[in-house]
């Protein structure tokens, strides 16, 4: 009365393909995003010229990538203005992924460097503050 299912199902398909595909951790996936936010907030501070500071930065990089990051001196022509607040930017994302996988030590670098960023712009606020 009925014919037998020859082929696969769609669904059992799909299960095959997952163990094929590399998966990585929550942490793992965390991990590569605060590096990437890093590595970019590093590049805008090598270009302001913030020695001290990119020095720290690279650091963290180094940590979560398990290698120093490549560094350039490539300068946009971006005065200095439009780099703080670039730089402000991605300390800000940088602080939320470093809070979401509880790594004090890049929440508090993100954090300081926020405020740095925010004094250089003549702001007078706190990160967080409204």
């Amino acid at each position: 009365m009925y014919e037998p299912i020859r082929t696969k199902s769609v669904h059992r398909m799909a299960d095959d393909d997952r163990d094929r595909i590399p998966q990585r951790s929550r942490e793992e996936e965390l991990d590569i995003q605060l590096a990437g936010h890093l590595s970019a907030l590093l590049a805008v501070t090598d270009e302001l010229g913030d020695g001290p500071a990119a020095e720290r930065i690279a650091q963290q990089v180094a940590r979560l990538r398990g290698a120093p990051p490549a560094r350039h001196a490539a300068l946009t022509g971006a005065d200095a203005s439009t780099l703080h607040r670039r730089a402000h930017a991605l300390a800000g994302r940088a602080l939320v992924v470093a809070a979401s996988r509880a790594d004090t030590a890049a929440a508090i670098l993100a954090a300081e460097r926020m405020d740095a960023h925010a004094a250089a712009l003549g702001e007078n606020r706190l990160v967080g503050a409204p």
